[in-house]
């Protein structure tokens, strides 16, 4: 028997594409009566620019600029969503009810991804890709690709179009 699907994981990168997986993980919702939970990973700062960050940065100042990117970005993917939601939607309060919450987190993405998915008690999750370079056609990005790979839970990989999306809002 398949699993009834109660929680929808959606990864977004924040980028102008990442809009067109929105769509897809919002009519999953609606259709099987879900709720979504929207997920932003920040990538760590690298090793090597890190050193040099504490040579002129106090560490406790750049722990605090974490914190803060933290934050504009709930606040980015709120107003976007809102944005979405206006323009998409006859109704945009029941389209803004669907997303249960919103976690922005620190870290590798494969790994929050995986993490938040199992915490939250998702039954699947939603990723968009973009193939890069001359392989598109025959590998998907290295995120949705890890994920795919270790994932113990349904994944749903929407590949996205070059260029316009049809959206006027920016990003989600």
């Amino acid at each position: 028997m398949i699993p009834q699907i109660k929680k929808i994981l959606y990864a977004t990168d924040l980028s102008k594409n990442s809009v067109y997986a929105f769509r897809y993980a919002l009519k999953m919702v609606e259709k099987y009566d879900a709720e979504m939970i929207i997920l932003h990973v920040i990538e760590p700062i690298p090793s090597m620019a890190r050193h040099y960050m504490k040579i002129y940065v106090d560490e406790s100042k750049w722990k605090e600029k974490i914190e803060y990117e933290q934050d504009l970005a709930v606040e980015r993917i709120k107003k976007r969503l809102h944005e979405f939601c206006k323009q998409e939607t006859q109704d945009a309060p029941q389209c803004l009810a669907l997303v249960s919450s919103i976690l922005v987190r620190p870290g590798y993405p494969v790994e929050e991804i995986l993490k938040a998915a199992d915490e939250e008690h998702c039954s699947m999750m939603v990723l968009g890709t973009h193939g890069k370079g001359f392989l598109k056609q025959t590998f998907l990005g290295s995120v949705a690709r890890s994920v795919l790979d270790r994932a113990k839970k349904p994944v749903f990989i929407v590949p996205l179009p070059h260029g316009e999306t049809g959206l006027t809002i920016g990003e989600i």
